[in-house]
């Protein structure tokens, strides 16, 4: 769909879009130019951005199939982002075919495509409009309700979203909100970035998202750690992107040059 259409459907072609600049990292095609100018920005000045994106995408599919191996057979993934390859689906599904998905996300460009790749999932996968920011919402949503049955472990995904929720949108409520909802056995996994590396990459990348749909708030490692209160982290634990649970080499000489910190935290 050309630039011209999307904005004729009310879509703001006009501000970098954080879903469409993490399109872009990853060498996807599904954004604009105002994206591109606002991502190359920051890649001058922090090249590994793009391989982190990779190596986020990298994390969660190795989460899923350690928790579809785990047990695991229903997935709530808040802030899916623009459908690429290894989507949660199909990880999950390699694993366990009758596992149940459930995608949420507030943009409408992510939105009408997962829905086009999603057409032929039969049911066991869904797409629902929702907020991060209001976790109430998506819990009682009847898609949601539907979907996913919270009798049994859920696992909840919040891959590189929260440093997008402000102080003041209390990020520590919101993850509480989702655990409290879930049962015993159930699982979070979170990815986050980290203020506590590259002084320059982190001034650039949070000046450049202050202009895009949100602002990015990186925060300590101890501010992220506190986001999985309620939870036990299974090894090894906060650590870098490549250093959970690899399954090659890294790509950085220094695993901090990832820029975000990941973890899996199991409910008891």
């Amino acid at each position: 769909m050309a630039d011209e259409e999307w904005s004729q459907r009310g879509v703001d072609i006009n501000t970098p879009n954080v879903a469409r600049l993490y399109d872009y990292y990853l060498g996807g095609k599904d954004n604009f130019a105002i994206d591109r100018a606002a991502a190359e920005e920051i890649l001058a000045v922090a090249p590994e951005v793009r391989i982190a994106a990779r190596e986020n995408r990298a994390f969660l599919g190795r989460a899923v199939r350690f928790l579809s191996e785990t047990g695991i057979r229903q997935f709530l993934d808040i802030g899916t982002g623009l459908p690429t390859r290894g989507n949660v689906h199909e990880v999950a599904h390699e694993i366990a075919p009758d596992a149940r998905i459930a995608y949420v996300d507030n943009d409408p460009i992510v939105l009408t495509h997962a829905r086009a790749l999603l057409r032929d999932t039969h049911g066991e996968v869904t797409v629902t409009s929702g907020d991060l920011r209001q976790p109430e919402e998506i819990l009682k949503s009847p898609e949601i309700q539907e979907q996913l049955d919270f009798s049994q472990p859920v696992a909840v995904l919040l891959a590189a979203i929260m440093h997008f929720v402000t102080a003041a949108e209390d990020p520590r409520r919101i993850v509480a909100t989702l655990r409290d909802a879930l049962p015993s056995g159930s699982y979070l996994v979170l990815s986050h970035g980290c203020r506590d590396t590259r002084a320059a990459a982190v001034s650039k990348g949070t000046q450049v998202y202050r202009r895009a749909s949100s602002p990015l708030v990186l925060r300590s490692r101890q501010e992220i750690l506190e986001l999985f209160d309620g939870f036990e982290l299974v090894e090894p634990g906060l650590v870098w992107l490549p250093e959970w649970r690899p399954e090659d080499f890294s790509p950085y000489d220094d695993p901090a040059q990832a820029l975000i910190l990941c973890g899996v935290g199991r409910k008891p």
